[in-house]
């Protein structure tokens, strides 16, 4: 169970996000629709403050309105509450494969996974000996075509969906190194998808090299990545089969089932 912080107030300290809190409560308690006046009396709020806040969440897509004067939880809570799963499942897995393999190798190994159009880094294992400096520490972000977690997960989508991020970012580089044209991107996502792996040769930082695998759950979806990073001249080819073996196990841990030879 999480610990709650106790340098945080018990409850918040602007009075329209405690509203909203109670609002949020009152459509939790039901699995149905409920109306306004419902929600009126369970929250004792005015219904014309209900109403106005109500219909603010409702832009957000936090909060649906099926009918005019009901509403219910809406799906952006749910894809909410998914991602923070995700995340917290695949982090708790993931943490002493990490470390172990840290200890084999004496490099960064990161655990990244996307949102939109970037990568989020959520968790590493590293020491000051491995002469690299963390230069993306945990919460990071970085663009999918500079990492090699990224490219993963543009690999893992179909052509047309990688053609419509090329158009979207305009696959800004980060170096000389980068990839910026989009028939070069294809070539490099068809050469992960063949090998199952993915390489960032200092494509997002100068000097630096990353290879990446994928972590997948009991749908065998891809939901996350795990990334070695090592100043240029230390990479091994050897670390490869090491990293693809604790992506394997923290996937298995998820509920996936390897395929022979996957």
């Amino acid at each position: 169970m999480t610990k709650r912080d106790p340098d945080l107030p018990s409850v918040p300290t602007v009075q329209v996000i405690e509203r909203m809190f109670m609002l949020i409560d009152a459509l939790a308690s039901r699995e149905d629709a409920i109306t306004l006046k419902e929600i009126s009396e369970k929250t004792g709020l005015h219904p014309s403050t209900a109403h106005r806040i109500l219909n603010d969440l409702a832009i957000g897509r936090y909060v649906d309105r099926p009918q005019p004067g009901n509403y219910r939880l809406g799906m952006r809570l749910l894809e909410l509450g998914n991602l923070v799963k995700g995340r917290l499942n695949v982090r708790d897995a993931a943490v002493l494969p990490m470390r172990e393999l840290h200890k084999l190798i004496q490099q960064p190994v990161n655990l990244s996974m996307r949102q939109g159009d970037e990568i989020v880094y959520v968790e590493r294992a590293y020491s000051e000996r491995s002469g690299m400096q963390v230069v993306r520490a945990i919460g990071g972000r970085a663009p999918l075509h500079l990492t090699s977690v990224g490219k993963l997960f543009l690999a893992a989508d179909d052509p047309q969906r990688a053609r419509a991020y090329a158009t979207r970012t305009g696959l800004q580089g980060h170096t000389k190194n980068s990839i910026t044209q989009i028939d070069a991107l294809e070539r490099e996502l068809f050469k992960t998808r063949q090998s199952g792996h993915a390489l960032d040769n200092e494509e997002l930082e100068l000097g630096v090299r990353c290879m990446a695998a994928g972590i997948y759950d009991d749908q065998n979806k891809l939901i996350a990545g795990l990334s070695i990073s090592a100043p240029s001249g230390r990479m091994e080819d050897q670390w490869l089969s090491k990293l693809k073996e604790t992506a394997r196990q923290i996937s298995e841990t998820l509920g996936h089932q390897s395929s022979t030879g996957g």
